[in-house]
This record gives structure tokens, sequence and C-alpha cells, in this order.
């Protein structure tokens, strides 16, 4: 009796100790989760840090000019989203659509192509050329509507703005300056399913109307006549007419002739007005349009825009002579912000090969403005002034040259004085130590009437500048780039560490509880010493005046390698645990390891080649196949369903990755999705007698709630193919949706992806029933091959369901039934231990959900947009809302593929969080590369997207955690088979 009460206190003892245990890890792993995801967006923001810090700076002074104004007023005309190719080159009958502008191109003006930096959207742009600097990213969280510092402009530097156009575009400028007279019209005027030419004609309109005006009213004829006057008329027709149409159409091409005949009646109406040729006028766009209707990278389509300038202050044409380039450049020595080649001949369907062509930066238009307005230049421009537009004295050339000098020189000293003022040591600009020397000689030249060495030199300096600016901008890159790559290898480690404690039997009870005991007090002294070090570091930030979220890098930092450092009993136990091991233990870890880097550094490869997924889908077909016809002992289809799936798949990524217009393929697909349906559905019914089955199917499992549910999701994916056909051909014809349409596609979208959750909890049903609930939305968002794209990523999600399977009833997997025995002892997981083979389902997951991203487009460069995804459901322009379903369509596939791994992991019988760990950790492996491979340096489309791929690897780690909550509504139910059933089922 003794013996058997010391065993039922033992056992009650164990219980208790589990019963802790096991609540001590699920509170880590809410912190680990909470740590994490705060790790991610804290370092996400380090690239904003390190690559994209704001450019302003205040407290500059002014630098005013010292030579006389060209022009009294100047008119700045932007047509919003017109490409340089289609103003200049003719149409099919030969006639050129802009026959005003040519004129004053060839008569009385100079022309050029402006290349505007990525992102080509068109708040940055408009501040690039009202501005002169390049807007950072930042003010994408903004929406691009909004300044996210206050910056100088041309408009705050002149007597007075007249200003008409988009409510998008003109507030920025004009809302807090209170010498402005603006008006927008309302949003809802921009209706992608109309000719947008008209809001050009009310810009005008309204123009028009100030002036008229100004005949009866004495106060605004006196306001008019003053100089120092800016017009801004902001062109939207263009930009929407090439999203709805796209810019080969002759809505957008008519367009260009709109634009042209609005800048004619301006010329005249102002020229008879004032009749004393003081005007200078300026036609330009903020960025192209793409021939699919999007504009956002740095494609030359996008980049490439008019630039017109004539009237007081501007040289006339200049035919290219013998001396000049062959290609009718001029020889400027710019450097281009886009870096595309521009030493190319003028395309001779320009008609403008015989005079001389001059290209600027986009923000070189801002110190042009100034100059011909006699103004300062806005003290934030880092534009260079192209003086071969300018007509004036060689004195005055110079002396306006030195003043875009000493404006851009302001800022360099302004940063060098504010880093050195906050600097415990302070490393200067070698370059310019002894920049008022230079400024001295520059002054000496000028007097004594040498304005070509004084020109160059102060051209040289403004380089130097520029190179200064750059300099300061990238001061504190060392230090932020080595606490944020110390902080990614403590996280990965960390999470090595907890997975092998959670997670794996390799340990086992290494630590006694004496030694659980001293290791709390070592902790303290640990943690105590972290806390410390963190302290100093935090004082010297402060001297420093480092912004908060240097505090918040180095805080991440300290803090992860603390909680390594209090671990290192158990880092010296598994040391010597491991070391004990057999050499083919060893030669099996270090084999998965470097599997599972080439698959990974073949994944962030695919990042800028996404035809590596072809071959990659095309390899694995094979092997699926030969490895399933050897492990299924009957004839079956299904190595030949796997491998022709992954084929299937491998098409895809050989495709364009910017999606064709393509309707019918939309509808054909709702047929193939159904058919995959019922396919399911079939094998759910009707295969219950097959052991291979028995776990995916569940026979046991709870019944749907509607026994008509199929055939009603079904019906919605039918309908949805209906709605995508009359929505093309209203479109076709240029017809407006109905209201109705849009309530019904509304409709369908909406109940669709609710249906799922009454569908039966078998694995294969439930799947299924998911897979037919988001197609009605995928559909209807579609525009091409992405629709069919849907079908075959879940037939591969099917092959993975089969394959993993497969491995169950296999018999190396069979060996490992050992993993469930005596499982009341296993407390730390729920399920099976983890082993080292498990790191497939992992592997395979980080492959489908890259595919998800790239399998119908390159979606690093999300920034284009593509009004057709959302016209079945909105038609009347709303940035956020169609964003939103934009992004929502993203997330559809990947939904699938969390579903399907958390299906798998139920499976196999694995922790998912513990799954979800090792995701976390081999995406931070990508994102660790993704981060040495940001760069500064080529062009502006090669730096924007090594950061979106940093941005899409971090961001990934996040929402993974978000998706896994959204999609445990639909699979927390599921049920599977069971092993032992099976195998009486096989007996």
């Amino acid at each position: 009796m003794g013996g058997r009460e010391v065993k039922e206190s033992s056992r009650s003892r164990k219980v208790v100790n589990l019963s802790v245990r096991r609540k001590w890890l699920k509170t880590k792993e809410k912190w680990l989760v909470v740590v994490g995801v705060v790790l991610h967006a804290v370092y996400m923001l380090s690239i904003f840090d390190i690559y994209f810090k704001s450019p302003i700076v205040h407290g500059m002074d002014l630098v005013s000019p010292r030579f006389p104004a060209p022009a009294k007023r100047l008119v700045l005309l932007v047509a919003d989203g017109l490409r340089a190719d289609k103003f200049f080159e003719s149409d099919a009958a030969g006639k050129f659509r802009a026959p005003f502008l040519r004129s004053v191109i060839k008569e009385r003006g100079r022309w050029g192509v402006s290349h505007a930096r990525p992102p080509t959207e068109s708040r940055p742009g408009h501040v690039a050329i009202i501005a002169g600097f390049y807007e950072d990213p930042s003010a994408v969280t903004k929406g691009w509507k909004a300044n996210p510092v206050e910056f100088d402009s041309v408009f705050n530097r002149s007597r007075h703005t007249f200003s008409y156009g988009s409510p998008d575009i003109v507030p920025i400028f004009c809302a807090a300056l209170p010498h402005t007279t603006w008006n927008s019209y309302p949003h809802d005027f921009e209706d992608f399913a109309t000719d947008a030419s008209f809001l050009d004609e009310w810009s005008f309109d309204q123009f028009q109307s100030l002036m008229n005006r100004s005949k009866e009213d004495p106060k605004l004829k006196e306001l008019l006549l003053q100089d120092n006057l800016v017009v801004f008329l902001h062109l939207l027709g263009c930009d929407s007419n090439g999203h709805a149409h796209r810019p080969f159409s002759s809505i957008y091409l008519n367009n260009v002739a709109v634009v042209d005949s609005i800048a004619e009646r301006v010329y005249n109406l102002l020229e008879d007005y004032y009749k004393d040729n003081r005007t200078a006028y300026i036609f330009t766009a903020d960025h192209g349009m793409h021939d699919k209707g999007s504009h956002g990278d740095g494609h030359p389509s996008n980049t490439d825009t008019p630039l017109v300038v004539w009237g007081a202050g501007v040289k006339h044409p200049k035919p290219i002579s013998s001396s000049s380039h062959g290609d009718g450049h001029s020889d400027c020595g710019t450097r281009f912000v886009d870096d595309h080649m521009h030493d190319t001949p003028t395309p001779k369907e320009w008609g403008l090969h015989g005079i001389e062509r001059v290209d600027v930066n986009q923000a070189d238009i801002t110190p042009l403005m100034s100059t011909l307005l006699g103004l300062p230049c806005p003290v934030n421009s880092v534009g260079s002034l192209p003086l071969d537009y300018i007509d004036m004295k060689k004195t005055d050339e110079v002396e306006a040259v030195l003043a875009n000098t000493k404006q851009v020189l302001n800022q360099f000293v302004r940063k060098s004085q504010t880093k050195e003022a906050s600097s415990l040591y302070f490393k200067p600009f070698k370059p310019l130590g002894h920049y008022s020397s230079l400024l001295d000689q520059i002054e000496d030249h000028i007097s004594n009437g040498d304005y070509e060495a004084a020109r160059k030199l102060s051209e040289n300096l403004r380089d130097l500048a520029l190179q200064g600016l750059h300099y300061f901008q990238t001061y504190d890159w060392l230090m932020l780039m080595t606490v944020i790559i110390l902080g990614y290898i403590g996280w990965m480690t960390y999470i090595v560490l907890h997975v092998l404690q959670s997670y794996t039997s390799l340990v086992g009870d290494i630590l006694t509880k004496e030694q659980a005991d001293h290791r709390t007090d070592n902790t303290r002294k640990v943690q105590l010493c972290g806390c410390l070090f963190l302290g100093l570091l935090s004082i010297i930030l402060f001297i420093e005046q480092s912004p908060p979220l240097y505090h918040a890098y180095t805080t991440m930092t300290v803090f992860l390698w603390t909680q390594i450092s209090s671990e290192y009993r158990f880092i010296k136990a598994l040391w010597k645990q491991l070391h004990g091991r057999e050499i083919n233990y060893f030669t099996k870890v270090v084999a998965a390891c470097a599997v599972s880097v080439f698959i990974l550094e073949y994944l962030v490869n695919s990042f800028t080649e996404r035809k590596l997924y072809t071959w990659c889908f095309l390899t694995v077909g094979v092997i699926a196949f030969l490895y399933l016809f050897k492990s299924i002992p009957w004839r079956s289809g299904i190595p030949f369903f796997v491998c022709g799936a992954c084929w299937f798949l491998s098409v895809f990524t050989l495709m364009p990755a910017e999606i064709p217009d393509n309707n019918n393929l939309v509808i054909w697909s709702g047929v193939m999705i159904i058919l995959i349906g019922a396919a399911g559905r079939f094998l759910d019914q009707h295969t219950e007698e097959n052991k291979f089955w028995l776990a995916i199917c569940n026979s046991d499992a709870k019944k749907s709630k509607f026994p008509m549910l199929f055939q009603l999701q079904a019906l919605l994916v039918g309908l949805s193919s209906v709605m995508v056909s009359i929505s093309t051909s209203h479109r076709t014809e240029n017809q407006e949706l109905h209201v109705w349409h849009q309530i019904i596609t509304w409709s369908i979208a909406g109940p669709s992806m609710v249906l799922p959750l009454f569908s039966a909890n078998g694995l294969l049903s439930r799947l299924t029933s998911i897979f037919l609930g988001f197609a009605p939305t995928f559909l209807l968002l579609s525009i091409g091959y992405e629709a069919v794209f849907y079908g075959a990523f879940a037939l591969v999600l099917m092959a993975w369901i089969l394959f993993e399977n497969t491995l169950i009833y296999s018999s190396k997997v069979k060996r490992l039934s050992s993993s469930f025995n005596n499982m009341e002892d296993n407390a730390i997981v729920d399920g099976r231990y983890l082993q080292l083979s498990d790191i497939r389902i992992p592997l395979t997951f980080m492959v489908l959900f890259n595919v998800a991203f790239f399998g119908t487009g390159n979606f690093a460069s999300i920034a284009s947009f593509e009004i057709s995804s959302v016209y079945r459901f909105i038609t009347v322009f709303s940035p956020f809302l169609m964003a939103a379903l934009l992004i929502f369509k993203l997330f559809i596939p990947f939904l699938l593929v969390i579903c399907v791994f958390s299906a798998i992991t139920k499976l196999n019988r694995l922790p998912r969080l513990g799954c979800y760990f090792l995701v976390i950790l081999f995406s931070d492996v990508m994102t660790m590369h993704f981060f040495f491979l940001v760069q500064n340096t080529g062009s502006w489309m090669e730096i924007g997207n090594s950061i979106s791929h940093f941005g899409i690897m971090s961001a990934q780690v996040v929402f993974v955690l978000l998706l896994f909550a959204l999609t445990n509504v639909y699979t927390k139910d599921i049920c599977i088979g069971s092993v032992e059933r099976s195998s009486r089922k096989a007996i």
C-alpha cells in the first residue's frame, strides 16, 4: 500500500509540475510573439532612417539673387500623367497631337525631356517640380496627400500664386499659404468611367473666369499687374484617361490635343491681357504612363516627361550645328536621376532632330522658375539651374549659377552644423572643409571678369555641396546597420533556443531543479548587466540628441542578447549533449542546414528572377512523381496528379509580370474552379474504403450544416463569371456601370467568404469549401491569367497535402510513431515533438508563400495602379477603398496557403506554433540577406526594388501571424482521422 501511495503521490506531483510548465510555455510564447511583432515593426522602420531619411532641413537663410528678373510672371502648366513619346510623336496620319507647343519648340522656345525619379506618383512629381527636391517615401504613410515635413516652394517665394486643378494636388501647396488664390473640383469629378479631359477644361475655365473678373474688380486687377506672380494649372485628364483607357487609346491621345489647346488659349489670354512680353511659360508633366495604364516605377515611359519653355527670359530654338552631338542633346554634362540611357538620338518619329534638345532632372525646373522670376530659390531645393534655357547676359548667368550654388551650400552647412553640435566625435566632410575660400575665389573671378572660370567653379562647388548633403544623409549608416544586424542575429539565435527547448526531444531534462534555481540567480545578474549597458548606450544617444527610434533599435538589440546570455547554462549543457552524438547525426544536421540555406537563397534570387520558380516546380514535379510512384503500392493516379499540378503552376512565372487584359480567360477560369471543387467533393464522398484517404476525408467528421452548400458555392462562382462578362461589355462600349451591378458584385463577394464556416470539418471538405468561398472575390478582382493561377495554385496545395499524407503512411514515417509514445510526459508541445525531417514543412510553406507573391507578377513594386482590377466594385476614384480591394486580392492566395499549412500541421500532429517559429527563422535569414542587398547606388528603380524586397520579407513575418489568426476561424475545427484507425482499415 505504501508503494502505491508513493507512486500516486509522484504521479500527482508530476501532473502539477506539467501543468505549471504548460502555463509557463503559453506565457512565454505570448511574450515571444509580441517581441517578434514589435522587433520586426521597429527594424522595418530602420530602412527609413538609413536610406530614406527626410532630406528637409530648416533654418537656412534665403539667397537673394543679384540679377534683374527676366520675367514678371510665370505660368506653370502640368499635364498629369503625360508621357514624352505620346506628346512629341505624330499619329498614324502623320499629324502631330500638339501643334501649338510644336510651333513654340520650332519658333520661340526651348524643349527637352524632364527625367522624373521614382516613385513616379503625382505628389512626389509635383514636389520635385515646385519645391526642387525628391520626396522621401515616408510620405506614403499619408497617402501622398499631405506633407510629412514642412518645406519651401516657388509658390512660397512668389508675391501671389493662382492655382486651379485636382483636390489631391493643389491644396498640398496652396492650402496653408495666405498669398494664394486657388480652387479645386470635387473628388466625385474624378470618375474613371468617363472621358476625364473635362477636368482640364474646368481648370482653364476657372482661370479664364478669374481674368474676366479682373476687368470689373480693381483690386484683383491691381494684384494681377504686380510682378513675381505664378499661375499654376494642374491638368489631370491624361492621368485619369491613362489609368482607365491606357495611354495608346484614342481618349488619352485626344487628351494630349486638349492640353495643347489649353496651353495655346492660356498663352493668347495672357499675351492679350498684358501686352508686355514679360510672361514666362513652362509646360511639363509630373510623370508618364505605362502601356498598362499604371505608373509608379522607374520604367522610361513613367520617368520621361515633356518639357517646353518659352516666353520672357527664355532662349530661342537652337539648330543643331556640326559641333553639336549627333544625338541632338546639349552638352550640359548632367547626370540624370533615372539613370537610363540618355545619349541616344532623338527618335525620328518626334520630328525634332534638327533642334537642340536640353534634358533636365525634374528638380531642375524649380531653380529655372526661380531664376526666371528673379526670386530666391526654395531653401530645400537640390535642383541644378539649366543654363541652356535661360537667355541672360554672361554676368547674370554667373550670378544665377552662384545663387543656385549658395542655396545648395546653405543646406550642407546647416546639416554639418547640426550634426557637429550633437556628436561626441564629429567627422566632417573633408572636400568642403574650406568652402568659404572657394566662394572667395568665385567672387574674385567675377570681379576680374573671368565669368567662365567663375561659372565652372560655382558648378563644381554645387556638385561638392550635393555630395556633402549625401554624406550627412548617410552619416549614421555604419552605427545603425551594425545595431540592426546584431539584432536580427540575436532574434534568430533566441528563436533557435526556444524551439530546441520547447518543441524537440533533443534536450530532455538537461538542467536539474537545483541548476534551475541557480539559473534564476544568474539570470538576474545577467539582466542587471544588460540594463546597465543599455543605460550607458541610452545616455550616449541622449547626449547626441538621437531620434527616439535610435533608442528603440538599441534597446531591442541589447534586450535580445541579454536574454540569450541568460540562457548560457542551457547553451553549455546543450553543447555537452551534442558533443556526445555520433558523426552521422552531425552529418544530417549539416545536410539539413545546407539544403535549407540553398532553398532560402534560391527564394532570394527569385525576387529578381521569377523564372526560377518555373525550374523549381518542374524539378519538384519529377522528384515527387518518382517518390510517390515508389511509395504508393497500388495503382494510383496521385503521382501523375502531383507532377501535373507542379508543371501546370510552373507556367505562370514565365508569363509577363504585368497582367494583360483577357476577360474571357477570367470567365472560363470560373468554370475550371467549379470543376476543381466538384472533384474535391467527389473524392471526399467516394474514397472512404481506401486507407490513403482516411485522414484527409475522415467520414466521422461533423457533416455540413447545409446539404446544398456546395451547389450554392458553385452558383456564386458562376454568377461572378457572369458579372465579369457584363462589366466587360459595359466597359468596352464606354457605358457606365449601373448601381445594381455593383450591389450584386458586393453581394456575391461578401457572403461567399462566410459560407466555408458551415461546411463539414473534414480536412478535404473544409479546404475545398474555403477554395470555393474565396473564388468569387478573386474572379471579380481579376483581369487576366491570374484567375487561372488561382485554380492552378489550389491544385499544387492539394498536391502538397497528398504528398504529406503519403509520407505519414510510408514505412519511413511510421518508424517515427514512437514520437507519440508517452505523450502524457510531453508537457511542452501539443502533439508530437519536432524532428529534423519536419523542416520540410516550413520550407515548403516558404516556397508556396513566395509563389503567392510572384506567381502572377512582381508585387515588389506594388505602387503601380491598375484601375481595371477594382472597376467591377467601384468606378468613382477612392484611393483607400481601391487600395484595400487590391491588397485583399493579393492576400487571398496567402490565405489558401495558411489554411493548407494549418491543415498539414494537424495531419502530421505537429505543433503549429513550433512550425510558425521555424517560418520566422527562415524568413529572417532571407530578411538579413535583403538587408545587405539594399543599395544606395545605381538607378532609383534598383534602389527601390532592393528596399521593397527587404520590406516584403519583414512584413511577411508580421502578417503571417495575422493570417494565422484570421484563417484559424476556418481551420480550428478541422478533424483528422487517426493513425490507428487507418491502420485497422489497412489490415
